[in-house]
């Protein structure tokens, strides 16, 4: 297993679940509904995982290879995308499902989602693998999965500040 590849595979699924509700009818507002119900609730969780594992292993690696200030760019842009999708994804849900608002909505969350993952797969990910050992990029899988299936039912949406966020992970204390 690497992380790297747990995050591509969930970006895929994000993406064929962004697909799915362009496919249902917009009268079917149980399924719309249901398949936006999953797919919000995956976009935190797969965020979450990110922000506890993957950008604290990133910046911890980019330390060791003198590749610190690359690995803060990427992690504060990550943070600030994550909280902008919190953002959209809270948006739709102050819109009736199935309406052209509703659509609307979920384009813009798809937007914020599918600029964060191109920007990710071409910069943050690309680094991990460069720098990274195997080993850490196994053991930080194994976690990320265990994480994701015990959060199957959701996480707290909590928007943080990106700079406070990444201080706190690259203070003197925090290595």
């Amino acid at each position: 297993m690497d992380i790297t590849q747990l995050i591509l595979d969930d970006h895929h699924e994000q993406r064929r679940l962004f697909a799915m509700i362009d496919q249902i009818a917009p009268d079917d507002k149980p399924a719309l509904a249901a398949v936006w119900k999953r797919l919000a609730t995956f976009l935190e969780v797969h965020a979450k995982t990110e922000e506890d594992l993957f950008y604290p292993a990133l910046l911890k690696v980019g330390r060791r290879a003198g590749e610190l200030g690359e690995a803060k760019e990427e992690t504060l842009d990550a943070i600030k995308d994550h909280n902008e999708i919190r953002d959209a994804v809270a948006a739709v849900a102050d819109i009736a499902v199935g309406t052209k608002a509703w659509f609307k909505a979920v384009a813009a969350a798809n937007k914020a989602n599918g600029d964060h993952m191109a920007e990710e797969e071409r910069e943050g990910l690309t680094t991990f693998r460069q720098i990274a050992s195997l080993q850490m990029r196994h053991d930080l899988a194994v976690r990320f999965a265990a994480y994701e299936a015990g959060h199957i039912d959701g996480v707290k949406p909590v928007n943080m500040d990106p700079e406070k966020w990444v201080e706190s992970r690259t203070s003197a204390k925090a290595k």
